[in-house]
């Protein structure tokens, strides 16, 4: 499978810490593993899904798009809930 990160989720992840990333490694991976497991969004979002997932004690959300014709996934953004939604569309 072809992963791709779009600018704005590769500028994020560069600011967490190690541990972070490693949460969300996992996360990505559960994501590779069965891509229909996050959430398929209607209206404004259609076509983008979402993996919400736990670390420490913070809820936080992964966007991706999966293209099956291309077998391709791409990462959109991630954080937590607050404008999440806004600053995705």
């Amino acid at each position: 499978m072809k992963l791709l990160q779009s600018g704005r989720f590769s500028r994020k992840i560069k600011k967490l810490n190690k541990n972070e990333k490693v949460a969300l490694d996992q996360a990505v991976q559960e994501i590779i593993n069965d891509p229909s497991i996050g959430q398929a969004k209607k209206g404004d979002l259609l076509g983008v899904s979402i993996y919400k997932y736990k670390y420490s004690t913070n809820l936080l959300l992964l966007a991706y798009r999966h293209i099956h014709s291309e077998n391709e996934l791409t990462l959109l953004a991630h954080g937590s809930h607050e404008n999440f939604y806004r600053d995705l569309k």
